[in-house]
């Protein structure tokens, strides 16, 4: 386990088990992903492409430091992301947003700030619930696993070799 190719892979894999998963889910079990969903996609692909690239590389240590950094920001994106959607799931029925144009619409109808603004500030799509594993829907799954990628990124940073 002392080899850095794999303890950067680790996370990429992980990543990518993530997307597939959320794949199924959404193809396979008709849950199509709402547009904090989709942000959150694009964090776990910048989180595999980070860690992808520094496992093909095998950085020494001030290369490990940027990767690991880059590794763990992006984390901290999606987990800002997941924490989002996990507060409007948490709203009041009466405190949710309204539902607002899917993303393709707004991307063929709206300029571009406009469709940033919906899709942070997420819609009452975003606040629906409709899978749960142990207890917890997948924004709160998403909230962990964005954790853990940040601590196990400060963890590779900073471990003794």
């Amino acid at each position: 386990m002392n080899n850095p190719r794999l303890l950067y892979a680790l996370p990429a894999l992980m990543c990518a088990g993530l997307l597939g998963f959320g794949y199924y889910l959404q193809y396979f079990d008709g849950q199509d992903p709402c547009p904090l969903c989709l942000v959150q996609r694009g964090f776990y692909y910048a989180v595999i492409l980070v860690f992808g690239i520094a496992a093909l590389h095998s950085p020494g240590r001030i290369g490990n430091r940027i990767y690991c950094a880059a590794g763990a920001v992006f984390a901290l994106g999606g987990f800002g992301v997941a924490a989002r959607q996990v507060w409007l799931q948490h709203l009041p029925a009466d405190q949710v947003p309204a539902c607002g144009p899917d993303l393709f619409f707004m991307m063929d109808n709206f300029p571009l700030k406009r469709i940033l603004e919906k899709v942070f500030l997420g819609s009452g799509q975003c606040a629906e619930v409709k899978w749960r594993f142990l207890g917890l829907s997948i924004a709160e799954w998403s909230l962990a696993c964005f954790a853990g990628l940040a601590a196990y990124a400060l963890w590779l940073a900073f471990r003794k070799r």
